[in-house]
């Protein structure tokens, strides 16, 4: 889900070609048009360019659809985009963006197929509807951007590519996802659609790891999902729900979005009170449970603050700074340890690396795997008598938890940073990963003790004046 800027420089030079015997109207574009959005010769950065289409007959806010070139990293961006009121809701450029300069065009050939194209006629986005019968180009009610034939057929369709929103009346089917990406970051989130379950994903590179998921009861099994008026509908393969997040809000449903920023996802309505858009429902609603809620190699504490694991220090040769990762990795013949923090855990999880295995075990298959960097033991419990042990090639999402949860996560670092003299490593680690909430308990506690003080010294000076 995004806003335009509102510091973006709107700039607006757009022509419109219309062949004589078509109109132009508000919800459809006939064969034959096009579309130009100028792009500037000097990059600005914040630059927006935007010229409308179409959009709906619906009252504000209503979908609209824009041809839109963006300064984006040195460069300009070219894409057709739908917006729900001022919010972007779909994106022709979400996975892969078109880059061109002097101009941005979007043709809707007279042969049906639509296109982005850049200098020179350079095709740089198409639906690949040519020879289909494909006659307007509209957006219905819902959002949904469709081309359609003469007999009302849709022949493509932007609900079959969403990208990080799902608009109401959406259905996603099976083994589709809702993606969206940090700027300037390799990781990226996901919200899926699987058999078993439907779960938000950290994607770093080959490596997925869940932190969010909602399963059917009984073990049914998931077709397809859909976003109706009562909230997000699973449904199996006869077209029986089978779960959902329910929807009880005053306001009608519009969308659920993937939030780029924090990896959560929500259900959203218009607030004409407010004149924007709220969410009503979040998937995780405490910061220590969103997967980057503290930089690599930092703990979200029970405060919500952020500490960095202090052992870091001699490593990083005296920072203080806990934003990267140990130098230089462990693939270049580098020993390594493991050191166990004590009360720490990861909101990450993927398949286990192994089962029914010691803790000693665990340690030593991260030891002999260059590329792991953690490993989370979780140890037998009452509940159940399973040992488990998770690897991880990224040291994130980690958060303190209560004392006798049977986890144990061990971070790898270099050979010699725990010498034998430390032996109370554990415990010293953990208090620095604590000190934050030290500091808050004490300043709480030593408020509190100042109220009482006062109070008491005011009743006694109270109690000596009626006395007297």
């Amino acid at each position: 889900m995004e806003k335009p800027s509102p510091s973006s420089f709107i700039f607006l030079f757009f022509l419109l070609l219309l062949k004589l015997n078509h109109g132009f109207s508000e919800t459809g574009v006939p064969v034959g048009h096009q579309l130009l959005v100028q792009v500037p010769v000097a990059y600005q950065m914040g630059f927006t360019g935007r010229g409308f289409l179409i959009e709906t007959n619906q009252t504000t806010p209503n979908f609209r659809v824009a041809l839109s070139v963006e300064a984006i990293d040195g460069k300009y961006s070219c894409s057709l985009q739908v917006f729900l009121g001022d919010v972007k809701v779909w994106d022709s450029g979400h996975y892969s963006r078109f880059y061109t300069t002097v101009k941005c065009v979007l043709k809707l050939t007279v042969d049906g197929d639509l296109r982005l194209e850049g200098q020179k006629g350079r095709v740089g986005w198409k639906t690949g509807t040519s020879g289909q019968g494909v006659e307007r180009l509209e957006i219905l009610n819902t959002g949904n951007l469709v081309l359609m034939d003469g007999l009302n057929t849709i022949k493509w369709q932007s609900f079959n590519f969403p990208t990080d929103v799902m608009l109401w009346g959406q259905r996603l089917d099976v083994a589709t996802r809702l993606t969206t990406f940090q700027s300037n970051s390799t990781l990226f989130y996901s919200f899926e659609i699987q058999y078993n379950r439907i779960a938000l994903y950290l994607n770093f590179g080959a490596m997925r790891y869940s932190y969010w998921e909602l399963k059917p009861s009984k073990n049914r099994n998931i077709t397809f999902a859909k976003l109706g008026s009562r909230g997000l509908e699973l449904f199996d393969a006869k077209d029986k729900k089978i779960a959902q997040i329910p929807w009880q809000g005053f306001h009608p449903l519009r969308f659920l979005a993937l939030k780029n920023e924090t990896g959560n996802f929500g259900l959203y309505y218009y607030s004409p009170e407010k004149a924007k858009f709220e969410a009503s429902f979040q998937a995780l609603n405490s910061t220590c449970d969103l997967p980057v809620a503290c930089q690599p190699y930092g703990v979200c504490t029970f405060s919500k603050a952020c500490s960095c694991i202090q052992i870091l220090a001699k490593v990083n040769e005296g920072s203080s700074d806990c934003s990267g990762e140990i130098p230089g990795g462990f693939c270049n013949g580098k020993e390594a340890e493991m050191l166990e923090l004590d009360n720490v855990s990861s909101v990450l999880r993927n398949t286990p690396t192994k089962v029914n295995i010691s803790r000693e075990a665990c340690q030593k298959l991260c030891l002999q795997d260059c590329k792991c960097a953690a490993v989370l033991y979780s140890g037998s419990t009452a509940r159940t008598n399973l040992t488990e042990c998770y690897m991880y090639r990224l040291v994130l999402g980690l958060k303190q938890v209560e004392k006798g949860n049977g986890l144990s996560y061990m971070v790898k670092v270099p050979k010699g940073t725990l010498n034998h003299g430390q032996h109370n490593m554990k415990k010293w680690v953990f208090v620095l990963v604590g000190v934050v909430d030290g500091i808050v308990l004490l300043l709480v506690a030593g408020g509190f003790g100042y109220w009482f003080i006062r109070k008491r010294r005011r009743s006694a000076t109270q109690s000596q004046a009626s006395t007297s």
